[in-house]
């Protein structure tokens, strides 16, 4: 059984996901004045739905700490459109 898990890593502004273990992919941000800016996300390991648990953990973390979000990487953005019920983070 695979395991996956997603935690933020704050000295490297980017939130991590990894497959038992190993490092699979990040997305990386700028925090500034309560706004959480996605600038870009890779993801290694393509097919295991790592990109798209990544992503929402990291959207429901910073919901969770009141912040929000302004996704200017395109995976983040494309994500939010299709999970409408995490785009209040973006304020809209």
């Amino acid at each position: 059984m695979t395991a996956v898990s997603v935690s933020d890593n704050p000295e490297q502004s980017r939130y991590e996901v990894r497959l038992d273990g190993e490092l699979g992919g990040f997305a990386e941000y700028t925090s500034e004045g309560g706004v959480v800016t996605f600038t870009h996300t890779e993801v290694a390991i393509e097919g295991k739905g790592l990109g798209s648990a990544l992503v929402r953990h990291a959207l429901e973390d910073v919901r969770a700490k009141g912040l929000a979000v302004v996704p200017r990487c395109p995976f983040v953005r494309s994500y939010l459109e299709k999970h409408p019920e995490l785009a209040e983070v973006t304020g809209k």
